[in-house]
């Protein structure tokens, strides 16, 4: 059988994907990841017993857009890389948006702020801490990306790693907001941004052996 031959016979009968297919797998992924770091969140950790009033303050918001939009750059930028084709993700320098917002406001909270506290603005109640919990949360999170990745062909697997990564990190700072009660930009900006960074960076070493197909 020639080349032209043996792709033919590889080609007939395929069924088609479903539109959209790639990103609704990351979604099952994502959810699934999710809902087991909510848990883990609600019995280990507890929420945040003043939840209601501080979801109608700027600062809760402040972090939440500010995790969410890591999420959503990054969940878009592993779906371009889940891909067989290799495509570099073209959106992924969209990073630079929200991180550089977030330190606007950062720099407006130290002007209103006198310097003898800033400090203690930076370190927060929790900063031992933040960045090792964002991490372990993120944990469920990049398992159910593993699970996702399973019926999907990425060949650039370091960079699909550290996508997922980036994506498992965000998501999970965005689920910790549910119990941590710090409200600084800078604190948000250097403790939950390197558990973030730290995810992604683990997702990086651990792609080409956890996505190998």
């Amino acid at each position: 059988m020639n080349t032209e031959a043996l792709i033919e016979s590889l080609t007939q009968n395929v069924p088609p994907v479903r539109r959209n297919a790639v990103g609704w797998r990351l979604a099952v992924g994502l959810i699934g990841g999710g809902m087991v770091t909510i848990i883990v969140i609600a019995l280990m950790l507890g929420l945040r017993s003043d939840l209601d009033l501080a979801m109608r303050g700027f600062n809760f918001w402040m972090k939440w857009t500010y995790t969410i939009s890591l999420g959503t750059i990054a969940i878009w930028a592993t779906a371009r890389l889940a891909r067989p084709d290799g495509a570099r993700p073209p959106s992924l320098w969209l990073v630079v948006l929200p991180l550089a917002a977030l330190a606007g406001f950062g720099a407006v909270e130290l002007a209103r702020t006198p310097s003898a506290d800033w400090l203690a603005m930076w370190l927060g109640h929790s900063w031992r801490i933040c960045s090792l919990m964002v991490l372990l949360l993120s944990a469920p999170i990049f398992i159910g990306f593993l699970w996702s990745f399973r019926r999907l062909a990425p060949t650039r697997l370091r960079a699909a790693g550290g996508t997922a990564g980036l994506a498992a990190g965000a998501w999970a700072a965005t689920l910790y907001c549910l119990h941590c009660p710090e409200v600084s930009a800078i604190f948000v900006l250097t403790w939950y941004t390197l558990g973030i960074v730290l995810a992604a960076g683990i997702g990086a070493l651990l792609g080409p052996r956890v996505l190998r197909w």
